[in-house]
Parts: structure tokens; C-alpha cells; sequence
């Protein structure tokens, strides 16, 4: 008697599990997620995890073989009138119809899971007993569950701010961004707030949750000001693409566990900042 062997799932059969972990109804009005292209009727056997559906991640699916893509962030966020091959996301797409992948996207669906982008972030940085730093809106689909955007949690260990700096960018995938920090580099961290992406509009949020630092990405420089200048928590700012990657080890191994496919986790950095030079003088910047 031999052993069976199940066959693999097909796109659809993926898309409607992904569809059921990150309802496409928690999804902000904005966003476009959900299958963008594919085959629903295609087995898939290998599945790479993106934040970025870019060229360089797209040939990375076809040299692993792989027959689906699961991607971050949108590739056709906003309308477009035309996929003519001449043009940047046409030729991603007519890559994708002819090396047969399909592409899907969880984005701001998945940012409010639980689990979801910002527990992977926390996990990262070991924090104990996460919270959502928004949590979903009562009467909103994601409300409930312990759904929301961001995290609040206790550092495993209370740190100097110029420490947890170092801390994170351990912890977190290198790029030439780094990490950056604003405040007292002697101000003891013991509650840290975590938002993956680009996080400035949920600053109010981290000072009302009683954080002493807040993690995000994509910090600019008159909110930031503004905010350290009112009392608010310490900032830390890391790249883009930094703060999303954890997530990718996530649902990859959900993938893993849901279809015994073979889900693979790309760590091409797509931050676009890729020089960091350090001023060695400071009076020649002032």
C-alpha cells in the first residue's frame, strides 16, 4: 500500500484561504487587494512572499518556480488605462502572464489581522503582551479580535533609547536607511508602540497609549518636531520595507501549514534608499 499524496492547491483554492485570513472587507476604502492576476484554475506548488512586486522580486518567483506570488503592497494601487508592455507595471504584468504566476496582494487587510504586519514587527522586537495602537472601529468589518492598527507592548527588557536603537537594528533586515532615532538618546524605554509602514499619522495615538518610544517608518520632519516638541514618546524610524519584512516569515509559514506547499520568503531589500553616509563634521552642515 503506498502513501497518497494530496494534490496541490490551485490559485483559487490559496486566494479564497488568503481571502479568509485577511477579509478584503478590512481593507481601507483606498486600497486594492486581493488576486490582481492568475490563473484560478493552475496548481501551485511553490509561493514567494513579497512586500514589493517589482522585477527584481518577480524574477525571483520565476527562477524558484514558483506559480503564485503574495505580495504586500499593491501593483495597480491606483487606475491605470493601460498594462502596454512599454510601461513599468505593464511589463511586470505581461512577466507574470507569461511565466504563469499569479498575483495577490493583503495590504492594509493585513496590517489590522491578528496576526498580522504589526505582530510580526512586535515578535521581532520581543514585545510582551501586544496591543492594537488603534484598534479596528466598533462597527468597522475588523472590528473585534483584537484587530486594529499597530502595536503596543513592554520591552522583554527596559532599554536606553540609543540602546533600543542598536536593539532594533539587529533585530530588523539591514538597508543602508538604518535606524534613526529622536530624543533623549538617556530616556528609558519600557513600552514601545510599533507600526509597520509608513506610521506619522498615528503619532497622537502612541502618546495616548502611554508609550515611551514609537516605532514606524517613513517619519517626516515637521510632524516628527511637532510631536517630540508637545511631550510625545521618543521616535524611532526605519526603513520602509524593514518594519514589513517580518511578516513575510508569518504568513509564509501559515502558507507552509495550510497547503504543505513550498512557500519561500524574498529578502531582496526594495527600500529605493540604498547609500547612508554619516556627516563626520557637523559644522559643515550647519
Amino acid at each position: 500500500m503506498t502513501d497518497s499524496v494530496l494534490a496541490p492547491p490551485t490559485v483559487r483554492e490559496v486566494v479564497a484561504a488568503l481571502d479568509a485570513r485577511y477579509p478584503r472587507a478590512w481593507a481601507e476604502q483606498w486600497d486594492r487587494v486581493g488576486p490582481v492576476l492568475g490563473d484560478f484554475d493552475c496548481p501551485v506548488e511553490t509561493i514567494l512572499c513579497v512586500v514589493d512586486c517589482v522585477p527584481e522580486t518577480v524574477e525571483e518567483a520565476v527562477e524558484a518556480g514558483a506559480g503564485m506570488i503574495v505580495a504586500h503592497h499593491p501593483l495597480l494601487l491606483k487606475g491605470v488605462s493601460s498594462v502596454a508592455p512599454d510601461t513599468y507595471k505593464g511589463r511586470i504584468v505581461h512577466r507574470l502572464i507569461k511565466a504563469d504566476i499569479a498575483l495577490y496582494v493583503a495590504h492594509t487587510n493585513a496590517d489590522v489581522a491578528n496576526p498580522g504586519v504589526s505582530d510580526a514587527l512586535a515578535a521581532r522586537l520581543d514585545l510582551v503582551l501586544p496591543r492594537p495602537l488603534v484598534p479596528a472601529a466598533p462597527g468597522s468589518p475588523a472590528a473585534g479580535g483584537g484587530r486594529g492598527v499597530g502595536r503596543v507592548g513592554e520591552l522583554a527588557t527596559p532599554m536606553r533609547l540609543a540602546e533600543l536603537a542598536d536593539f532594533v537594528a539587529r533585530r530588523l533586515p539591514a538597508t543602508a536607511a538604518g535606524v534613526r532615532a529622536a530624543g533623549d538618546p538617556n530616556r528609558v524605554v519600557r513600552t514601545l508602540a510599533v507600526s509597520g509602514g509608513a506610521g506619522d499619522s498615528f503619532l497622537r495615538d502612541a502618546t495616548a497609549a502611554g508609550a515611551d518610544a514609537y516605532l514606524c517608518a517613513d517619519l517626516r520632519h515637521h510632524p516628527a518636531s511637532e510631536h517630540l516638541a508637545a511631550g510625545g514618546p521618543a521616535l524611532l524610524d526605519v526603513a520602509h520595507w524593514a518594519s514589513e519584512r517580518p511578516w513575510l516569515d508569518e504568513v509564509a509559514g501559515w502558507l507552509r501549514a495550510q497547503f504543505g506547499v513550498t512557500a519561500l520568503v524574498s529578502d531582496l531589500d526594495t527600500d529605493p534608499w540604498t547609500v547612508h553616509a554619516v556627516s563626520s563634521d557637523k559644522e559643515n552642515h550647519l
